[in-house]
């Protein structure tokens, strides 16, 4: 398969997850064979619209919020990104971004 459904499966992953469901108990809730749960999360099958659609909702999220995969993109993208964004940020959001990465370190 290709580099979306990988970002898809990556993203459903993350999802499922952060919400704290294990890949057998959310395909207990989706009724799908946990190894077919496992393969979308692989990337290897690209989820029917329907899966999607039951996968967003045991999630509790939007079909748009599986396709929000942007923050795995390369090193390099994510850096040119966030350049973008800063060069165009005013001082007092720049102060504000400083001060978020100055945690973070």
């Amino acid at each position: 398969m290709g580099l979306i459904s990988k970002k898809l499966g990556k993203r459903i992953k993350e999802i499922r997850e952060k919400c704290g469901f294990t890949q057998a108990g959310l395909a207990e809730i989706l009724n799908m064979e946990p190894t077919n749960l496992s393969k979308i999360e692989r990337g290897i099958q690209m989820p029917k619209e329907e899966s999607l659609i039951k996968i967003s909702k045991a999630l509790d999220v939007s079909v748009c919020d599986l396709f929000d995969y942007e923050h795995f993109s390369d090193k390099s993208v994510l850096i040119q990104k966030i350049t973008n964004i800063l060069e165009t940020a005013d001082e007092k959001s720049l102060r504000k971004f400083y001060k978020i990465l100055m945690d973070i370190k």
